[in-house]
């Protein structure tokens, strides 16, 4: 008996332990399927939320090593250049928003950055040596406070060649250190800022909008170079992408993205039927429509509006080249710099296009993407000094046009 009881005890123990590795296996097995279903969670997550490629601190210390290079001169030797100042990844595909304006005028960014989703490149003009040490100050403050900057902004700063940039002194941080968000740094900028047109700085410095368009669109392969005080319709980066994805045909062509102008900037249209409800009540208008016709009129704007509604962002109709067009379009190649001996106001966007058109590009508008500049544009009046500048822009283009027939001896077009 005692012999029988021990075989069943023994018996009983075992199936126990039996009982408890199967139990311990099938936890691990959970544990485990658990395991892997979470690394598939996570990877579909950043799939759709990557995460900052940069920290604060390397934000900080690409900025410091970007003002302690001292910057380079441009050719003409009257400005001095700091690239890099914030750096962002890009793939070689993606469509840039490229942009520039004054310190007062970086007030715009931050619509920019809500409206546009892809990368934005951004050249900022210092007047004076005051106005560097702000844009580096706030440059600082931004990248601390506004993923986005981080994540998705190139920022590039110019001043004249007598001023250097520094590095912000810690010791004396100013009010910015005081700010704790993003919309704090731009609530301040808005209250020290004294906002207006970018060429009107109350200086004897001219504001080098070709320069600065050139670094801010510099190793861009696809780039829609505009204006700060500029909007672009909601969706338009992913547009762009998604067409350019589909297709390599876009070679040799400047997709033009049709240009309008906004009497109150409070209403920015998001999408084209809100665009022309404003546009039929006399809201909005094209770009340039109190300024200069002849400058946008090409781009057949009667034409446009009057367009069957379409879902997808392509190609609407072919629109020659003529004298004195500017359209803002997007283009990838080798697309011709913008002539920085062009400052101030005048001629700097028409010689570009002008050479666009004789090296071959060809003109095509964009069905539903649109830009609104905020405010209407009115006839400018110059004081004595950039009406001289502006004149002798006027001569420059003249020389700029016979110039090309030599750049380009065998193009059958001309300007």
């Amino acid at each position: 008996m005692q012999m029988s009881y021990a075989i069943r005890c023994a018996f009983y123990q075992l199936l126990l332990a039996a009982l408890m590795l199967v139990a311990m296996l099938q936890l691990l097995y959970l544990s485990l399927l658990s395991g892997l279903h979470g690394q598939e969670e996570q990877d579909q997550y950043f799939e759709f939320f990557p995460p900052s490629p940069r920290s604060v601190d390397q934000v900080k210390a690409q900025l410091r090593t970007a003002l302690a290079s001292g910057g380079v001169l441009d050719v003409s030797g009257d400005y001095r250049v700091y690239r890099g100042l914030l750096k962002t990844t890009m793939d070689p595909n993606d469509v840039i928003l490229a942009t520039h304006a004054s310190v007062d005028n970086l007030l715009h960014l931050s619509g920019l950055l809500e409206r546009w989703e892809g990368p934005l490149s951004v050249s900022v003009f210092a007047a004076t040596k005051e106005e560097a040490q702000l844009a580096t100050v706030l440059t600082y403050a931004l990248s601390s406070h506004c993923p986005d900057m981080r994540a998705r902004v190139a920022m590039h700063l110019v001043c004249p060649s007598r001023y250097e940039a520094a590095v912000p002194d810690p010791r004396e941080p100013g009010e910015f250190a005081l700010l704790r968000s993003c919309q704090e740094v731009f609530d301040k900028l808005a209250r020290v800022a004294q906002p207006g047109i970018n060429y009107a700085l109350g200086t004897n410095v001219s504001y080098p909008n070709n320069l600065l368009r050139n670094l801010a669109r510099e190793g861009a392969n696809y780039a829609l170079v505009i204006d700060v005080d500029m909007v672009p319709s909601e969706g338009l980066w992913r547009g762009l992408r998604e067409m350019l994805d589909q297709s390599k045909q876009w070679a040799g062509t400047a997709l033009v993205v049709p240009a309008f102008e906004i009497r109150r900037a409070r209403r920015m249209p998001t999408n084209k039927n809100e665009l022309l409800q404003l546009y039929q009540v006399g809201e909005v208008r094209p770009f340039y429509y109190g300024l200069c016709t002849p400058c946008q009129a090409p781009t057949n704007y009667s034409r446009w509006v009057n367009l069957p509604e379409e879902t997808l962002l392509r190609p609407a109709y072919v629109v020659p080249w003529q004298d004195p067009w500017e359209p803002f379009y997007v283009a990838g190649g080798k697309v011709p710099t913008f002539d920085e001996r062009f400052r101030q106001y005048g001629f700097n966007r028409i010689s570009q296009a002008c050479e666009l058109h004789v090296a071959g590009f060809d003109f095509e508008v964009l069905n539903e993407g649109f830009l609104v500049h905020k405010g209407f544009k009115e006839a400018l009046k110059f004081h004595p000094q950039k009406e001289a500048e502006n004149q002798h822009n006027k001569i420059l283009y003249r020389q700029f046009k016979q110039e090309l027939k030599a750049k380009y001896p065998d193009s059958p077009r001309h300007c």
